[in-house]
């Protein structure tokens, strides 16, 4: 965290856990104590997918750091990319008081049931980065603006190969997130309706054939967990079956960067390195390993997301939740769980490439020189 951002954040736990303080009746600890009228207890469970990604532990542990000197009670569970796992920890956090969830799901699709169960309770449930289908009992949103990640990958390969004016053919092996992740759709549909028209006029090509018709295809090339190693294989099989005799990938459109390290791999195992005939290759989270390939020039690009914002923005959701204040949302259109519109915030991404690693990864403090060889 910046200094700045961290001065902003302990000043804003300060007013918060005051704000908490006077809630609490006479004699009562303010952590996970009685709030005002209309509010709630400061009691949060927070459900994270995964330690295997460097994203989620950060997200976790930031936003437990920020409630925890807030002087709530919190309960950071991470589910090790198992739906039954996570199910059973949501479960356990509500039997243990948890008055507000924050969940980031491992599958969108299936924790109708036990959000029913939390709610019977009065729980409030805020949808941490990865929207939750199918109940009408997640309550809030906070994520960031999933449609421009892809768009920003797409309009960055645009750009590059200045597809408006090429004449092609220009080959391109497009990759998807899991077909489990609500957010995946948004990424592809952000940089395929950049890509599609010039894949229709066959200015780009797709020589394996995984080129989906529509975005409602998305998941016909997801990549399951987000998984680096079944990217490699996925990676592997189109190139050893349709870039044989000197043909060449330009292009690979990979919507994170765990998938981008195992197409990395991939391409390294068949003989591609860094230089003129190397392809272009997108991400998104500025993961560590990830930054350091953007230096050796082994990725081009990643969509950064600065996920300490996102932790803010729920801290400040949770604040206004317990002090009964009306929650600040803005996006009331976009996310519909198929039982309702769920009230979002939206944090904008934003590209980096070699020249940004410095100023914009470096200097605000998200990861250390050292980490990626600078």
């Amino acid at each position: 965290m910046s200094k700045t951002k961290k001065i902003l954040a302990l000043a804003a736990t300060g007013i918060f856990a005051l704000s908490l303080a006077s809630c609490a009746s006479d004699g009562e600890a303010t952590g996970g104590g009685d709030a005002a009228a209309g509010g709630t207890e400061c009691n949060v469970g927070i459900s994270m997918p995964t330690r295997s990604l460097e994203r989620w532990i950060n997200d976790g542990e930031q936003l437990k750091a920020l409630l925890e000197e807030a002087d709530c009670t919190v309960d950071l569970q991470y589910a090790d990319n198992k739906t039954d796992q996570q199910i059973s920890q949501i479960q356990n956090q509500v039997a243990g008081g948890s008055k507000i969830l924050v969940v980031a799901a491992v599958d969108g699709q299936v924790l109708a049931p036990v959000l029913a169960e939390a709610k019977k309770q009065d729980a409030t449930v805020i949808a941490y980065d990865r929207l939750i289908n199918g109940t009408p009992d997640v309550d809030y949103y906070a994520t960031f603006d999933n449609y421009k990640v892809g768009q920003l990958q797409g309009q960055f390969l645009e750009t590059q190969l200045d597809l408006a004016n090429a004449t092609g053919p220009i080959s391109i092996e497009p990759f998807a997130g899991s077909p489990d992740d609500n957010n995946a759709k948004f990424f592809f549909s952000g940089a395929w309706d950049v890509l599609l028209p010039y894949v229709e006029s066959g200015v780009l090509v797709v020589p394996s054939g995984q080129s989906p018709a529509s975005n409602d295809d998305w998941a016909s090339i997801g990549i399951q967990a987000w998984a680096s190693d079944k990217a490699q294989s996925e990676m592997d099989n189109r190139l050893s079956s349709f870039y044989t005799g000197g043909d060449k990938v330009d292009v690979v459109l990979s919507p994170n960067d765990s998938l981008a390290i195992g197409i990395i791999a991939s391409l390294k195992s068949a003989g591609y390195a860094p230089g003129t005939d190397y392809p272009l290759i997108t991400g998104q989270d500025a993961d560590k390993a990830n930054v350091k390939a953007i230096l050796d020039g082994e990725q081009s690009m990643t969509v950064w997301k600065d996920t300490r914002t996102l932790g803010e923005q729920v801290f400040t959701m949770i604040e206004e939740i317990v002090a009964g204040d009306e929650v600040t949302v803005n996006d009331t259109e976009t996310y519909d769980n198929g039982e309702k519109v769920v009230p979002s915030f939206l944090l904008d991404p934003e590209v980096v490439v070699k020249d940004d690693v410095q100023t914009k990864l470096v200097d605000s403090g998200f990861i250390k020189a050292s980490d990626v060889g600078l």
